[in-house]
C-alpha cells in the first residue's frame, strides 16, 4: 500500500504540473484516487477520474499514449528496483455509491427501513 501511494503521489504531481503534453490531458482535470500495486510491485493500476466524469475514454486513451514517458518519471521520483508497467482504468466507485444511494432511496426500501425501526422499538 506504501508504494502505491508513492507512485500516486508522483503520479498525481506529474499531471498537476502539467508535465505531459498531450491535448487531451491539458484540458482536463484528472485526480487519482487510488494505485493498486502487485504483489512483485512490477505492475501499477492507476484508477483515474476526469473532474466532471466527462471524457473518460479520451482521457484514458492520452495516458495510455503517454505511459512510456509517466514510467520513466515514476521511475525517477519513486525508489525501486524495478520501474512498474502502468495500466490505467477507470475509476468507477462514484458510480456504484451513486447507485446504492438511489436503491436506499427507493419506497420498497423505506418502507422496510421503517418496518425494522418500528419492530425493535
Amino acid at each position: 500500500m506504501r508504494v502505491g501511494e508513492t507512485v500516486r503521489h508522483a503520479i498525481a504531481e506529474i499531471l498537476a504540473h502539467g508535465d505531459v503534453h498531450d491535448p487531451d490531458l491539458e484540458s482536463h482535470i484528472v485526480t487519482i484516487p487510488e494505485v493498486r500495486m502487485s504483489p512483485d510491485l512490477k505492475l501499477a493500476t492507476i484508477y483515474v477520474m476526469p473532474l466532471g466524469g466527462n471524457d473518460m475514454d479520451a482521457v484514458i486513451a492520452a495516458l495510455d499514449r503517454n505511459k512510456k514517458f509517466l514510467r520513466g518519471e515514476v521511475a525517477r521520483r519513486v525508489n525501486l528496483k524495478f520501474a512498474p508497467d502502468l495500466r490505467f482504468r477507470v475509476d468507477d466507485r462514484f458510480d456504484e455509491a451513486e447507485r446504492i444511494e438511489k436503491l436506499l432511496r427507493t419506497p420498497a426500501v423505506q418502507r422496510d427501513l421503517k418496518s425494522d425501526s418500528n419492530e425493535s422499538e
